[in-house]
């Protein structure tokens, strides 16, 4: 709610501007894993997995096999009412190729980071569990020890995975020089631009050709908003958009508050007191007091409900991939989207480990574990069946090959928190061309001058918890355009000082310093 202070600010329950908050990993260089697993990296070279290996999921080398039943946990934006049947049909492909059975746990997003710290903490049975750099981050779970290093495991069971993916995908992944987590191929880069409704392009002639920046948008919005006589026509949750724009203003996230700018990417910046976000605040501040933007942002914790009913005419995002229209007019309430990319492609180790499967550090069986991984990552029937549920039942197959999904079939899975992606069907009305636009937009995306640097939060993380206490005060006011930046930045800067901003962007500076200076840079 808003309040007075100094003018207005505003508190909510969550955090800030997401991006800059939810990446706050952590590694002290503490391994704390089972010594059934090995330091070495994968190698594409490796004797890996043979034709009479349990890898391989021959008959024989299952029946060689004692059945075990593994858990796996997954988080998605709500949990599939048929997640039952689905589940019991995963087990009849698991069971025959490597003698055991899975319990699929599906957590709603939201609740996934919290749901996990209990499992973890209470011992509970855990084998594989979702990872991200976004939600239940990577690099501070695994300095916990909570996740198992799996270089040798992948060289003995998984080798075709390792196959699958470009070196620098897995270089992104290591922490001191392990890897942790099994990234879930699709595309690792990030291309940002406006998202917008056709419907609009067409009925006022809206010409998307004068969009250079951000604020460009503006004149389109004032158009579509009078003539509509339109409450709003830019849906925005309390986490505004800044953090769909970094490549926009030409800046990388390291972890929450410290960026790089990319023309001087030695240098760790405080995002807060950058020229970038202050242009970002007066953009919408101008938009919100205009209208363009639903009044409630600043206190909305999502805006899938406005998107459902297609009043998300206007949006902004940072993953523009080929093919995602299509997705984007699922989640709009099928209203046909445009894509209008800001910026060319670009891949960076925040824009590879943001969807990832881990094994448990305490699993008891944490081979068996990896040849479910292997096989989710290159069984088609296997990744289809766990994407998109049960052919006849949760989607139709068109003669092309291509699929419908059936509407509330009661089965929804989200592809990119599963597994390779290029293993998955063609959604009806995408291009069949899809899955090797994307590997060719992977191949030839530019790299960050930073790829593979990993910030570890334990020398600070006193400092990151009161700075993230006082963002979610402050920041989603001014994220969203709510708040007057000239009314509150100040005071907001001088709480992050007073929270230990500074000493966590100068601890940030020493490990790239270090990191740099040990790779030559």
């Amino acid at each position: 709610m808003l309040r007075k202070r100094n003018g207005l600010k505003l508190t909510a329950a969550a955090a800030g501007i997401a991006v800059l908050l939810s990446a706050c990993g952590g590694n002290n260089g503490n391994n704390n894993a089972s010594p059934s697993a090995a330091s070495s990296a994968p190698s594409s070279g490796s004797a890996g997995a043979t034709a009479s290996s349990p890898a391989s999921g021959s008959a024989s080398a299952s029946a060689d096999l004692k059945p075990v039943e593994l858990v796996w946990y997954l988080s998605e934006s709500s949990v599939p009412a048929d997640l039952p049947a689905v589940q019991d049909a995963v087990n009849k492909i698991a069971k025959e190729k490597i003698n055991a059975t899975v319990k699929l746990m599906v957590v709603g997003s939201g609740d996934y980071n919290q749901k996990m710290n209990t499992v973890i903490a209470s011992g509970e049975k855990l084998d594989l569990m979702w990872t991200a750099n976004w939600n239940f981050d990577y690099v501070q779970n695994q300095s916990k020890g909570a996740f198992l290093p799996l270089d040798d495991l992948l060289n003995q069971y998984a080798p075709d995975v390792v196959k699958s993916m470009p070196d620098y995908v897995w270089d992104a992944t290591k922490i001191d020089g392990k890897i942790y987590a099994v990234p879930n191929y699709q595309t690792v880069i990030n291309k940002e631009g406006f998202v917008i409704q056709k419907e609009y392009i067409d009925k006022y002639k809206l010409d998307t050709s004068t969009l250079k920046k951000f604020s460009d948008l503006g004149k389109l919005m004032e158009t579509v908003k009078k003539g509509e006589n339109a409450e709003y026509v830019y849906a925005m949750n309390r986490d505004g958009n800044f953090g769909n724009l970094a490549r926009t203003y030409n800046l990388e996230v390291i972890s929450g508050i410290a960026y790089i700018n990319l023309n001087d990417p030695a240098k760790v910046v405080n995002i807060y007191e950058t020229p970038e976000l202050r242009d970002y605040y007066d953009t919408v501040r101008d938009w919100y007091q205009k209208g363009y933007i639903n009044q409630d942002a600043a206190t909305l914790k999502s805006k899938t409900d406005m998107q459902k009913a297609g009043k998300a005419i206007f949006g902004y995002d940072n993953v523009l991939k080929p093919g995602g229209e299509i997705e984007a007019k699922v989640k709009n309430g099928g209203k046909d989207m445009v894509y209008v990319p800001l910026t060319d492609a670009y891949t960076g180790t925040n824009t590879i480990i943001t969807t990832m499967q881990a094994i448990s550090a305490n699993s008891e069986n944490p081979e068996r574990a990896m040849m479910f991984l292997n096989l989710v990552n290159t069984d088609k029937d296997l990744f289809n069946l766990l994407a998109f549920g049960i052919e006849g039942k949760h989607y139709t197959k068109n003669a092309d090959g291509s699929i419908k999904l059936i509407p509330d079939s009661g089965y929804a899975m989200a592809d990119w928190s599963l597994g390779n992606v290029f293993n998955g069907y063609t959604i009806e009305g995408k291009d069949p061309n899809v899955a090797e636009l994307t590997k060719k937009s992977n191949e030839e995306a530019k790299p960050s001058p930073i790829m593979g640097f990993k910030f570890k939060t334990d020398p600070v993380s006193a400092e990151i918890a009161n700075v993230n206490a006082v963002s979610s005060e402050y920041a989603p006011g001014l994220n969203t355009g709510t708040i007057a930046p000239d009314d509150n930045l100040a005071e907001f800067q001088a709480k992050l000082k007073e929270a230990g901003a500074d000493k966590i962007i100068a601890e940030v500076q020493k490990q790239l310093d270090e990191w740099r200076a040990a790779q030559g840079k």
